[in-house]
């Protein structure tokens, strides 16, 4: 009698497993009948609002950039990128997990782009622009604890991925 009731429970247990990956699977997927997404159909038009400051909510008000790329900074930013960034955002502009970054130097302020990186939490609180983001994409981006100078690397590695020399 023993072996019948715990094989019950196994059985129980494992279609809970499934129920939950099925459930995780289908909240993940990007097959949603209500998309909220630009007429270019992707997230490449995502604009500031007027209520939220250019350059976002953080430490970050002023980030002077040479017109040239700082090709050693953008390397170190690549390899961040691989270990932290890519399992949720393409280099183009299709949105994965996150928006793709292709065009995001263009659409953002440095200022805005590292307090994001850096104060994730903060501005999906109170920058309404990060908050559209999230109403979009529908995961909030969790905090990957990025260092003043792991985010100035990311920027850079943002600006060569726009095509910046």
């Amino acid at each position: 009698m023993p072996s019948i009731f715990n094989s019950t429970i196994l059985f129980m247990k494992k279609i809970l497993v499934i129920a939950a990956l099925l459930g995780l699977t289908f909240a993940c997927s990007n097959n949603r009948s209500e998309k909220k997404e630009n007429p270019e159909g992707d997230q490449a038009a995502i604009v500031d609002s007027a209520s939220s400051p250019a350059e976002g909510v953080g430490k970050f008000k002023h980030i002077d950039l040479a017109a040239n790329l700082d090709k050693k900074m953008a390397d170190g930013g690549k390899t961040i990128y691989d270990l932290k960034c890519s399992g949720c955002h393409k280099l183009t502009t299709e949105k994965l997990v996150g928006p793709g970054w292709k065009g995001v130097t263009q659409r953002r302020k440095p200022e805005w782009i590292m307090n994001f990186v850096t104060n994730t939490d903060e501005m999906l609180n109170k920058d309404t622009s990060a908050q559209a983001m999230l109403e979009i994409c529908m995961v909030k981006m969790p905090n990957q604890n990025l260092s003043d100078e792991d985010a100035r690397k990311m920027l850079e590695f943002m600006r060569e991925n726009d095509g910046i020399k």
